[in-house]
């Protein structure tokens, strides 16, 4: 078809050859290794394996190390191996409330079971640069140890759970007929969607696209007055039944951050008014990811809690097509590639519709 192209092959692999030098950078600086990028871009790790849909630290830190720091790109890198690797079935729901929790906060309640935990945050950092940082090896801050406080291995309560004793948040409880959740890593998007895939799709979607979305349901394009009413970052055990021995074993830990956001609800006739929630929930320290996710589940249940859909933030076929990074870039980034038949055709047709314009103008002018 790109019979113009020449030498294409020969030009694809220099390409490849410059693109390894360029991520390399100057030689007489020191690699930069999978473990560092692990170990001190945590919060790129983290997004890579959420967007990614792997749980795997080193494979994430490994994809944005190949994409020489483009967390679309590493994201992309991961979802495609992703799709070689075998299912062996399915874990158990995880419980956040067994969480060995390292921070923990509620913008809702000042005074909450267990105790706010601010651990390590950028929240009251002063946005200036650090030039400590720009001595090799030295820390920035005040410069003294700080032993890192333990995770408090005790379960805490849901704050939330404070308003449902209540009666005051809706009740979300799991109903024992309810039907086995779908699989979007599976079955494609089939509107109308449920919120279980609902979440699905938003904890795969883009960050920043979920940041401007959350942000318009707060301008107003949403009927949402939201309150963050819990975050809480740590490990929760990872479980499996196991056929064979009849009862399920701990196969592991993993690192998430959830995000339950309060919202209004006027109620109605039959439902008294009652706080409604949105829910967000990430791999490792992803707290505007899990926010942002929240906000706009909370949005994306319109039709549900009887509102009028009256905008973009609402409408689940605009948001959940459009959230995908990997699919979004895809689509974008193609126009890169050669369209030439494509464009001669059209180059072709607009050249023939004013050559019959302009014959046509020369006839009426005689």
């Amino acid at each position: 078809m790109y019979v113009a192209v020449k030498g294409g092959e020969r030009a694809i692999e220099r390409s490849w050859d410059l693109l390894a030098e360029k991520r390399r950078g100057d030689e007489t600086l020191a690699e930069l290794s999978v473990g560092q990028i692990r170990e001190q871009l945590r919060l790129a790790v983290a997004r890579v394996m959420t967007e990614g849909s792997v749980y795997d630290e080193e494979l994430a830190a490994l994809a944005i190390k190949q994409a020489a720091g483009d967390l679309v790109e590493a994201i992309f890198l991961l979802r495609a191996y992703r799709t070689t690797l075998p299912r062996f079935g399915y874990t158990l729901p995880i419980d956040t409330e067994e969480m060995c929790v390292e921070r923990r906060i509620s913008a809702a309640f000042k005074d909450i079971p267990g105790g706010q935990m601010l651990g390590g945050t950028y929240d009251y950092t002063q946005r200036l640069l650090d030039f400590k940082l720009l001595a090799e090896g030295a820390a920035s801050g005040s410069g003294k140890k700080i032993a890192a406080a333990a995770p408090v291995q005790d379960a805490m309560p849901r704050v939330l759970a404070m308003l449902d004793k209540e009666g005051l948040i809706e009740q979300e409880r799991a109903h024992a007929d309810a039907s086995e959740p779908g699989d979007i890593t599976r079955e494609p998007l089939a509107f109308p969607v449920d919120r279980p895939v609902r979440l699905q799709n938003l904890a795969r979607a883009d960050e920043g696209f979920l940041l401007a979305m959350g942000y318009a349901t707060q301008r107003g394009y949403a009927h949402t007055h939201p309150f963050a009413g819990e975050i809480r970052n740590g490990t929760v055990a990872v479980e499996m039944d196991i056929e064979e021995l009849g009862f399920s074993i701990e196969i592991g830990d993993m690192e998430v951050t959830e995000c339950q956001m309060i919202n209004q609800f006027a109620g109605s006739g039959d439902v008294p008014p009652a706080f409604t929630q949105g829910y967000g929930l990430a791999f490792g320290h992803s707290e505007r990811k899990a926010m942002a996710m929240a906000l706009v589940d909370r949005s994306l249940r319109a039709p549900e809690l009887g509102e009028t859909v009256a905008s973009p933030t609402q409408d689940a076929e605009f948001v959940l097509y459009h959230s995908d990074n990997v699919e979004a870039s895809g689509f974008v980034q193609h126009l890169k590639l050669p369209h030439y038949v494509d464009f001669q055709s059209e180059l072709e047709l607009l050249r023939r519709l004013r050559a019959g314009l302009e014959k046509e103008q020369q006839e009426n002018a005689a």
